[in-house]
């Protein structure tokens, strides 16, 4: 005889059933809110409809669906003559905009104190999140090619 994964839900996955079955058993325990998430980045970014808040975005790290690896974008902005500029990597971006398909723009969001040259960066805990500036470099992504997104708290970003 074997165990149930979830009494409460049969969903086909395990562990989703077995996390929904623990989510609901701590409801009662544990308030639902969390300090930093994507639904609270956004609220602070939102702020107060009449002050506003001054924050500008909310920066995002994307995992890739193989091997859950966080994505890290490239790209190549322009010299102040016109001329290309060398390739620049980052972690974090700006999303901005998603059409119907899933396909989103994104712009690669950098730290101005730190060199972020496609070597640079092995990991997204080598790039830090003070001093966060708008590149003006954007790809485009498949979202579908995605399986998790982490929001960092909302900023206003340098120029």
């Amino acid at each position: 005889m074997g165990c149930k994964c979830g009494k409460d839900f049969d969903t086909g996955s395990c562990v989703c059933d077995v996390l929904r079955e623990i989510a609901d058993a701590q409801s009662d325990v544990v308030e639902n809110c969390c300090d930093t998430s994507c639904e609270q980045s956004i609220n602070d970014l939102l702020g107060e409809k009449d002050s506003g808040s001054g924050l500008d975005t909310v920066p995002v790290i994307l995992y890739c669906q193989d091997g859950c690896k966080p994505f890290k974008g490239f790209g190549a902005g322009h010299m102040p003559d016109g001329t290309p500029g060398p390739i620049e990597a980052s972690f974090i971006f700006r999303v901005k905009s998603v059409d119907e398909d899933c396909c989103a723009v994104l712009e690669l969001v950098r730290n101005a104190e730190e060199p972020c040259t496609h070597s640079h960066l092995k990991d997204p805990a080598d790039q830090g999140t003070d001093n966060l500036y708008a590149t003006g470099i954007c790809i485009t992504v498949d979202l579908k090619c995605f399986c998790h997104v982490t929001c960092l708290p909302a900023v206003s970003l340098f120029q």
